[in-house]
């Protein structure tokens, strides 16, 4: 398997803290991370019934067993080991004691914010970013291979054929995971959302509109989104405005963090197929703004992602504001730079400018579908292979 590149950051963070928690979303790889970067601890996973209900039971008993440390895998199934974790760290705080991962970050984030507040270093791990990938004997050649395939790490390492597997994934999210959150008695009605969900990623958010689509309340639709949220397959990316005022949408985006598997909801059934898809542009962007957020995210970082848009139709696709500098980026999945691309991240310049006082550079960048990075006018041009590579701070 491949080593992660947040390893070095979940290292650093079990010098600090006597508990390091890893969430993310299913088949992430989170266990595969932790035990191999802590090869030296004992592992025991909460998922078998019997285990579990031993945590749950005799939750002192459990621990006694490992009072020099341990790697726990989905602790989220036993939240009230965690009031019980706190007495055991309290009384001997040493650093990396233990390392907990779940995936169910509603469950999961609830127990911990409650008993190890702290106490614990919270880290996030996605699938493998694009830079990631290309460690696997056989990485995705072109664009929309990477695109179509998605980054769910057993599909490179076993060569499970992404289609199926990722229709597998579904069925067992829609089954297990929601059954479990929400208590949805009609799961057909989920997967339907789930779908539409996916018709909407890239798009500016309005709930009135979706639940209406989906035949469910507006109210409803809110708690099923904030489940896929949590379940770290949709980001929703709130939108930017500091001191720019008048006119600006304050609605988020929805973007699924996965490119394959919202290829997958969305039907599309090979790389060619996607080459021509009316939504290609909205599934490279949604791929950009997720390698971004790996990229923050396996530093140990805050996701600090932001879009723009105004109603006299200017619109940014990305903004992010760091400590000493702020960037814009536009995403274009077409091969060809055209000077249209330029026009929003020059017209964004002026309106900065105008409205407010720069405590460091603006950054202005261009990712687009071609092969080659270059610079034009003061704009970085970013090739979709450099994406990873790229201080996204």
């Amino acid at each position: 398997m491949i080593e992660r590149s947040i390893t070095e950051v979940l290292r650093e963070a079990a010098i600090h803290y006597p508990v390091v928690t890893v969430t993310g979303p299913r088949q992430a790889g989170k266990t595969t991370l932790c035990t191999m970067t802590f090869d030296d601890m004992p592992h025991v996973s909460l998922e078998p019934l019997d285990v579990r209900e031993q945590a749950l039971e005799d939750p002192r008993g459990f621990l006694d067993e490992y009072k020099s440390g341990a790697v726990i895998d989905e602790v989220q199934h036993a939240p009230g080991l965690l009031s019980y974790l706190q007495e055991e760290v309290d009384k001997r705080p040493d650093p990396g004691r233990f390392i907990l991962t779940g995936s169910q970050h509603f469950g999961l984030v609830e127990s911990i914010t409650q008993s190890l507040a702290g106490r614990t270093a919270m880290l996030t791990l996605f699938p493998p970013s694009l830079d990631e990938l290309m460690r696997f004997d056989d990485p995705p050649g072109d664009l929309f291979e990477t695109l179509w395939t998605g980054a769910y790490p057993r599909i490179h390492h076993r060569g499970i054929p992404a289609e199926r597997w990722l229709g597998d994934y579904v069925t067992t999210y829609v089954q297990r995971d929601v059954r479990q959150a929400l208590r949805v008695m009609d799961l057909n009605a989920f997967s339907d959302f789930l779908r539409l969900c996916a018709g909407r990623s890239a798009q500016v958010l309005n709930l009135s509109s979706l639940g209406g689509d989906a035949g469910i309340s507006h109210n409803t639709a809110r708690s099923w989104l904030s489940v896929l949220e949590a379940s770290y397959l949709f980001q929703r990316i709130p939108a930017w405005h500091r001191n720019l005022r008048k006119q600006t949408t304050k609605a988020p985006k929805l973007h699924m963090i996965d490119s394959g598997l919202l290829c997958h909801l969305l039907g599309i059934h090979s790389p060619d197929q996607l080459r021509h898809h009316p939504l290609r542009g909205s599934i490279f962007e949604s791929w950009v703004v997720s390698e971004v957020l790996k990229s923050r995210t396996n530093r140990g970082l805050p996701a600090s992602l932001f879009h723009f848009r105004d109603a006299k139709g200017l619109e940014v696709d990305l903004v992010l504001e760091g400590k000493n500098a702020l960037g814009f980026t536009e995403v274009k999945s077409g091969a060809t730079v055209t000077t249209d691309y330029f026009r929003p991240l020059n017209r964004i310049e002026k309106r900065v400018l105008a409205d407010e006082q720069l405590a460091g550079p603006l950054v202005k960048r261009l990712v687009y579908g071609g092969e080659k990075s270059t610079s034009s006018r003061g704009i970085e041009i970013v090739s979709w292979r450099q994406v990873a590579e790229q201080d996204w701070v």
